[in-house]
């Protein structure tokens, strides 16, 4: 039987809305709805139709659906309701989307640049590519060490909260190296990102104002809006959940 979830009814999507018809409403959404696993041939389903097949959450889903369709809207209190598990497999989906997919996109699109560009210009255009090499390297750094420190270190609370169990080494993390250490800046990625849409806008020679760059430009806002959006979820909603579960951990296991 078909579970009920209720939402606000204001929303743009719910669950009954066709998931056609979430594309139709915001092309911009297609590669969050693909993070989730979601591929096409869905015909005429529903979100909550097409979400029971693929076994989702469709309450998450579509918390995070309308709050990358509307930045004004962002379920703070509600996203904070779902387990760190469900948050993370989003973040790491996103990230793959990042680094295998989004990157790579405009890397090519400079590198089709490059290849096409004159003499005279050809040290403005190292530069753009360089700069965003640059970039790269960073972006790359800031996601690993989410991977490989930051979302370990949380899931060991989830499960020491489940459990009741706190190992001598988990209590050490929380004492000495609590998210506080980890939560993350990044000021320093968005700044980056806009200096190198400034070059581009401000500094390309007149012989790009082509589509290649207009397709480059293009890509590089919409990789700048979607992690302000993957941003808001890890700023606003996991660090604040994972403060509330250290201390949580730190009561049951009676030493805090």
């Amino acid at each position: 039987m078909m579970k009920i979830y209720t939402m606000n009814k204001n929303l743009p999507f719910t669950a009954n809305t066709k998931m056609a018809d979430v594309i139709h409403r915001n092309y911009i959404l297609i590669p969050v709805i693909n993070r989730f696993g979601i591929k096409f041939g869905f015909g005429n389903k529903t979100v909550i139709e097409v979400c029971d097949e693929y076994n989702l959450n469709v309450s998450f889903f579509l918390e995070i659906i309308n709050s990358y369709h509307n930045p004004n809207y962002f379920p703070k209190e509600e996203l904070q309701n779902y387990t760190s598990y469900l948050i993370i497999q989003y973040l790491r989906n996103a990230h793959s989307y990042y680094c295998e997919v989004k990157v790579p996109e405009i890397q090519d699109y400079i590198d089709k640049i490059s290849k096409l560009t004159s003499e005279n210009n050809l040290r403005n255009i190292q530069l753009i590519n360089n700069f965003f090499k640059e970039y790269r390297l960073e972006l790359k750094k800031h996601l690993d060490n989410e991977e490989d420190e930051v979302f370990p270190y949380i899931i060991s609370l989830e499960e020491a909260f489940a459990t009741k169990y706190c190992s001598d080494i988990l209590y050490d993390q929380i004492v000495n190296e609590s998210i506080e250490k980890y939560e993350i800046n990044h000021d320093s990625l968005e700044i980056k990102l806009g200096d190198l849409k400034n070059l581009l806008i401000k500094f390309l020679p007149p012989e790009f104002s082509n589509e290649t760059c207009q397709q480059l430009l293009a890509e590089l806002f919409r990789l700048e809006s979607d992690l302000e959006n993957h941003t808001r979820i890890e700023e606003k909603v996991l660090v604040p959940k994972v403060k509330l579960l250290e201390q949580k951990v730190l009561e049951a296991s009676g030493r805090n």
